[in-house]
């Protein structure tokens, strides 16, 4: 397989399967890559289609685009930095996907704003900023989630989190000094 130029990431699977993106040139901006994202989709293979989708700290995009492209109904992608909010709404212009909506804001604050619930939740914010958590309670307080959501978290190796009571862990995978998980909301 040739290797992918750099700031590019591959669409894996659904309508967009193969197309390459780019995006931002901004340090610590790190994709989730191929295989955990091929990973993460064959856990969510049943609930993705018709899902309403949220992708906090979006980056990229490569999970809510992900996402898209195999079939959900609506996607958020939340970023704060301007430079990455601009390449994101390229992409979405470029792939046609009247489906996705790009929102620039600060994360944390913006789950202070009135909620919608959404089915599906990837949680992948910059490591050693100590924002999971934080969001982990906003999202479960604040109404985000839909009774029966499925709420993906993305962490450095090793970092213990505290999932309100009505959550449990589903899937958990290392790879490399990365720790994924999958957690299901029950209300």
């Amino acid at each position: 397989m040739k290797p992918q130029a750099p700031n590019q990431l591959r669409i894996i699977g659904g309508a967009w399967r193969g197309r390459k993106l780019a995006f931002a040139p901004v340090p610590g901006l790190r994709p989730t890559p191929n295989r955990v994202r091929e990973t993460l989709f064959n856990w969510l293979a049943a609930v993705i289609p018709d899902a309403h989708c949220l992708d906090l700290f979006a980056g990229s995009g490569a999970l809510g685009l992900e996402a898209a492209s195999r079939g959900a109904a609506r996607c958020v992608l939340v970023e704060q930095q301007h430079a990455v909010v601009q390449t994101l709404r390229e992409q979405v212009t470029r792939l046609q996907a009247e489906h996705v909506e790009v929102v620039e804001a600060e994360v944390a604050g913006w789950l202070l704003q009135d909620a919608q619930p959404f089915d599906v939740v990837f949680l992948d914010p910059p490591f050693r900023q100590g924002l999971l958590q934080a969001c982990i309670e906003r999202l479960e307080q604040n109404g985000w989630l839909a009774d029966a959501a499925w709420v993906y978290l993305e962490a450095e190796r090793g970092m213990e989190l505290a999932l309100p009571e009505n959550w449990t862990w589903y899937r958990e995978k290392q790879a490399g000094q990365v720790s994924y998980r999958l957690a299901r909301r029950e209300r």
